[in-house]
């Protein structure tokens, strides 16, 4: 039997088994919000997902990952996600795992808006390689924009043009979501003067993203440079969630673009089509752990919980949304331990 065929059997467990583990990474980082500290938020989250990970019928591989740099995998059995890791019960379909524990590490320490728990998976060759630590420019819109009406190599100005003639509107009722960064300056200045509105984001651009494709989000477009990591993982999403995307990686050295040439990927800044990014039949999952326009964040209650979660696939094209009370007492002396999360 191929790897597909089992997972072909085990989509309606799998999707409900990602949605409890981007639970349980969303109700460890929980714990850290507004509290200062992004490395713990981070550690408590990568744990987390880790650990629930391991208990999930799939011989996984991670591509993708958010270790702990101060964790030693080989030593400490409850450290991070690393490139390469194995994750899993080892008897299921072989996947390949692209996992953000904690997106938007700095906004789940301080208490802002749009910090989520995200994983995807793929068969063998989904994703996309990426090193760590490259930006990429990014363009992503909802449904209904035909190919080759907006693209990363237009004027910002023009796209937001082309979206509105696309919807019917004028470009003043069009909302444009940007991370608040020094180099997407030149964005901003360019969709305001092309009249459209903007949502100004301080973190995670993959809920930004996400966002494009729920018509009560009140974002039309996102724009602008962030994690190249990120924008596979918010590729996954739109793929799942039948949104439009393009990617660009940005290589700025010679260590840079030496890193794209070993990952198969040309630096000569090529634009990335969704189907370049992720292929094939791919399931996502986020868990709100802080507020955002697509997902509530966690709420704590004394001995529980409630998170806010959706999980998606591209083969049937169902979203699901899912609201969760965790007995976190109880999940605790299962778990011998004062609280799990």
């Amino acid at each position: 039997m191929s790897p597909l065929e089992p997972y072909h059997v085990l989509e309606r467990n799998l999707a409900l088994e990602m949605a409890r583990v981007t639970e349980a990474a969303a109700l460890a980082a929980s714990r850290h919000m507004g509290r200062g500290d992004e490395r713990a938020a981070v550690r408590a989250a990568s744990r987390a997902m880790r650990a629930a990970l391991n208990g999930v019928g799939i011989t996984g591989r991670v591509v993708i990952g958010d270790h702990d740099p101060g964790c030693d995998a080989d030593t400490d059995p409850d450290c991070g996600l690393g490139d390469g890791m194995p994750v899993g019960t080892r008897s299921g379909p072989s996947v390949e795992i692209a996992a953000q524990p904690l997106e938007g590490a700095t906004i789940c320490a301080t208490g802002m808006p749009n910090s989520l728990s995200l994983l995807a998976l793929a068969e063998a060759g989904g994703f996309a390689p990426m090193p760590p630590g490259l930006y990429m420019d990014k363009i992503a819109v909802g449904s209904g924009v035909p190919d080759g009406a907006l693209g990363l190599d237009r004027a910002p100005g023009d796209n937001v043009r082309a979206l509105a003639e696309v919807r019917g509107v004028r470009p003043a009722d069009l909302v444009v979501c940007i991370l608040e960064r020094p180099r997407n300056e030149g964005i901003i200045t360019a969709v305001r003067e092309a009249g459209a509105r903007i949502q100004l984001i301080q973190d995670g651009d993959v809920s930004g993203i996400i966002a494009t494709t729920d018509p009560e989000s009140g974002v039309d477009m996102l724009m602008g440079s962030g994690g190249a990591r990120e924008g596979i993982l918010s590729a996954a999403a739109m793929a799942c969630l039948g949104g439009w995307m393009q990617g660009r990686p940005l290589a700025r050295t010679e260590a840079e673009r030496s890193a794209l040439r070993e990952a198969g990927l040309d630096p000569r800044a090529p634009i990335l089509a969704l189907s370049d990014m992720v292929r094939g039949d791919v399931m996502f999952a986020a868990t709100g752990v802080t507020d955002s326009a697509v997902l509530r964040g966690v709420r704590r209650w004394p001995d529980g919980a409630t998170t806010h979660s959706l999980v998606a696939r591209t083969k049937s094209g169902t979203v699901r949304r899912i609201e969760a009370r965790h007995d976190l007492r109880r999940k605790a002396a299962v778990a011998g331990a004062d609280d799990p999360a």
